[in-house]
């Protein structure tokens, strides 16, 4: 618990915490001395004194580990802990964005490590962390659409929400690419800010769904939505296992990508076509959105500081009014 209170604590004069070092010289020093203060006492044998031990004895120190705690809380009261609250004012107006995640099964291919998706949903969390005051959500789609994160400034929720997603969320398989994008501009349509952006994520192998890809291409530009589609992937061919009555066989796999549909959706809706064919080159096109879409925010900060240095000082009065108590009463010495 103490160890948590000093986290969240600064100190005006950190350098008085120097002074911390008195309390163990001290204890050197007492120990070192502590026979010259014991009282003695000629007698003509004191053996039958060697086993009587007392609860004098046994707590004499006790006054002097008050005093030394005692002391060490009145310098770091010296030293005045503050807590430090931190409050930000934004000013302007962020983007509103919906990141739209194909989490088909071809999004499971290996072109990309360790995949398609895996690669996508790293890249989209850094972008996320550089986005400063805007609104993100996360639609996912196959078949099936679904909105996996309302639109929230909450940045550690988006996050979230992209770390968990996987390829087969959604049951029912396929690619519905215009499912995808009519949900993402459904979740945009009310909003009131100016801009208003999709990021579509896909490898664009379109395979239907309840409303095909022109129809929600229609939506966004009614809705005046800027549609960044990105076309994750390449034509390349691999290497697949392929289970077959004589064994694992390897098979040559042309990997599909479908460029046209998503060029046209970016370029009717005002957006940009991207295609990144690595990670790198998704990094880039990540990169190349963010200075497209600049939010007009100002974020100005305020540092607020609260006295922590009172209850430090009313132990250390404490502590010394008990040890003057027990050093004149339980502890009190005799010439």
């Amino acid at each position: 618990m103490l160890y948590r209170w000093f986290q969240d604590i600064t100190f005006a004069y950190p350098e008085a915490l120097s002074l911390l070092l008195i309390v163990p010289i001290l204890a050197v020093w007492y120990y070192g001395n502590i026979q010259k203060r014991q009282g003695s006492m000629l007698v003509t044998t004191t053996h039958f004194l060697t086993e009587i031990r007392t609860f004098k004895t046994w707590f004499r120190n006790f006054p002097f580990i008050l005093r030394c705690l005692a002391l060490a809380c009145l310098i770091v009261a010296l030293a005045r802990p503050q807590h430090k609250f931190t409050e930000q004012q934004t000013e302007g107006e962020g983007i509103d964005i919906v990141l739209c995640f194909d989490i088909s099964g071809s999004m499971t291919e290996k072109d990309f490590l360790p995949n398609r998706l895996e690669a996508s949903k790293e890249v989209a969390q850094a972008f996320v962390n550089e986005r400063q005051g805007d609104r993100i959500g996360v639609v996912i789609f196959s078949r099936q659409s679904f909105t996996l994160c309302p639109i929230t400034t909450d940045k550690t929720t988006v996050l979230s929400q992209i770390s968990n997603i996987r390829s087969g969320y959604l049951e029912e398989e396929g690619t519905a690419i215009g499912s995808g994008l009519a949900t993402s501009v459904d979740r945009l349509k009310d909003q009131k800010t100016k801009t208003r952006i999709i990021i579509l994520l896909t490898d664009g192998v379109d395979f239907g769904g309840l409303i095909p890809p022109d129809i929600a291409k229609e939506m966004a530009k009614f809705y005046k939505i800027k549609v960044y589609t990105i076309g994750v992937g390449s034509d390349k061919e691999i290497d697949e296992q392929v289970q077959t009555p004589f064994g694992n066989m390897r098979n040559k796999k042309k990997l599909e990508f479908n460029e046209d549909l998503l060029k046209n959706i970016a370029a009717e809706t005002g957006g940009q076509y991207f295609h990144a064919a690595d990670i790198d080159a998704l990094k880039k096109v990540y990169g190349s959105i963010n200075k497209l879409e600049k939010s007009r925010i100002k974020i100005t900060s305020y540092e607020r500081f609260t006295e922590e240095f009172l209850p430090w000082l009313v132990v250390a009065l404490a502590l010394l009014v008990i040890e003057t108590l027990l050093r004149y009463t339980v502890f009190k010495k005799f010439p």
